[in-house]
Order: structure tokens, then C-alpha cells, then sequence
């Protein structure tokens, strides 16, 4: 890898970051009429925020997201472990914001057909990285359907249902002038953006780009590519309660947070 790539943005990859802003500003409209008084946190935060019970001490903080075109590196590479422990560790950062801790897990996995080697390898992700939070792999739910996806194409969600006590719940309203941030390094893409560096490094059309070697690592762009998205829980549990609020900077996520 000799060469700088070209420079592209969002656009150039077909990602129309104003019109998905537009969506989920509609979902949120939407949405809310069902919103009811034991909701604390609807749409538009990192997870939601429930009260199942008023007399209890307890919140529960849901989220959901998928692994997205990550998905096509893990196929050109034919390794799919990674991308399952990806989508866990991203569910858990996103609950985190609120200072919960995961409770269980459900997964998603939609294909052209059942592969049992590759769905296999992708529930050892889940399962590594669920064992690694003290997170339940509760269920979750394989579908073939032929007509919606093609070849070796898969689609692979998560959900994630975390707990925190009523009195540790972190809201962004908690933080004020003065406060000290801290910014924790990730270790590579995570699993936003995969679209825009697919394109950059154009990698549909020219695989063989993903075994070259990255300047300055002794790994390919491959390897990098596919690292698992990196979990923060065991840095920030131990200090949860020193933080007034946290963000999970992802995709368009640090101008929006």
C-alpha cells in the first residue's frame, strides 16, 4: 500500500447523511405517540430508558444496531467471527452512555441460505463477546429468505437489554461548564463507516487490496478492517460513578453528540 487513496465523503459512497438525519427526525415524530409514562429516555439517545417499575430501583436500557457493509469485508475475507463480537461490544457502548451494564442479548442473522459453518462462526463472536461482559446470549432469530438477500450476502442486528440503578442514571443534562472530558482512543473503524472506506480503498472490486500491508503495522488492511469493535465497558465500569456523561462517537456521531 504505496499509494494515498483518493479523498471521498459520505456522498461520494452513497450514504446521504442529511436525508437519514431527515428519517429519524420523522421516526421520532412517529414514535412518539407511543411513548408512555414509564418511558424516562425515547428515540434519539444512544438506548432508551424504561421504568418497568415505579416502586423498584432499577431502569432498563435497550438499544439495537447492526454491523452494516462491515459485513462485506468479513465475506471478501471469508471470516466472520469478528463481526459478531462487534455488534455485541457496539450494543454495550451504547448503553453505557446512560451508566448501564448489559443484562442479555438477541441477535439477528438473515441470509440467502443456512451456511451452518458461517452462522457457527458468527454466533462464537456473539457468544466470546457476551462471556466477556457477563452478558446472557438469550436467543435470537435465523432467517433464510432467497428473494431478499443473494449469494453469500448476510445481514446481522443485535439487541441488548442493560439495567441501572434510578439513582446512577447518567442523562446528558447531568454535565456542566467546567467538567473535564476525557476522549477514549478506539482501535480502528469500529463498525461505522464501512461504506465510505469500502469505496476509498474500493475493495468490492479489487479484493486482493485487503491483503496489502498497512505502513507503520505489521498487519494487513484487512486485518484492521475486520478487528472487533472495541468494548469499553471494563475501562468505564470501574468509574461509572464519577462520570456525569458519556458518548459513543461513532459515525456521524461527534458532531451530532
Amino acid at each position: 500500500m504505496t499509494n494515498r487513496p483518493a479523498a471521498k465523503t459520505y456522498a461520494d459512497a452513497g450514504v446521504d447523511l442529511a436525508a437519514a438525519e431527515a428519517v429519524k427526525d420523522r421516526i421520532k415524530a412517529i414514535a412518539a405517540a407511543t411513548l408512555g409514562s414509564a418511558v424516562i429516555a425515547g428515540p434519539g439517545g444512544f438506548g432508551g430508558v424504561i421504568d418497568p417499575d415505579p416502586s423498584g430501583d432499577t431502569l432498563l436500557v435497550p438499544s439495537t444496531d447492526g454491523v452494516g457493509t462491515k459485513l462485506r469485508i468479513a465475506d471478501a475475507l471469508g471470516r466472520h467471527d469478528t463481526v459478531g463480537a462487534s455488534i455485541v461490544n457496539h450494543c454495550i457502548n451504547d448503553i453505557l452512555p446512560a451508566g448501564a451494564r448489559p443484562l442479555f442479548f438477541l441477535d439477528y442473522i438473515g441470509l440467502s441460505r443456512f451456511d451452518p459453518d458461517k452462522i457457527a462462526e458468527i454466533v462464537s463472536g456473539l457468544a466470546r463477546a457476551c462471556a466477556d461482559a457477563g452478558c446472557a446470549l438469550l436467543g435470537g432469530e435465523t432467517a433464510t429468505m432467497p428473494d431478499i438477500y443473494h449469494g453469500n450476502d448476510y445481514d446481522l442486528a443485535g439487541f441488548i437489554v442493560g439495567t441501572v440503578r434510578k439513582d446512577a442514571l447518567l442523562k446528558p443534562e447531568n454535565t456542566r461548564a467546567g467538567d473535564v472530558i476525557l476522549g477514549l482512543a478506539s482501535d480502528g473503524l469500529h463498525t461505522n463507516g464501512y461504506s465510505l472506506v469500502r469505496s476509498v480503498f474500493d475493495t468490492d472490486e479489487n479484493p486482493s487490496v485487503l491483503a496489502t500491508n498497512v505502513p507503520e503495522t505489521s498487519h494487513t488492511l484487512g486485518e484492521l478492517l475486520l478487528r472487533p469493535h472495541l468494548s469499553y465497558l471494563d475501562v468505564i465500569g470501574p468509574v461509572l460513578g464519577k462520570i456525569r456523561g458519556l458518548g459513543h462517537i461513532t459515525g456521524g456521531s461527534f458532531y451530532k453528540n
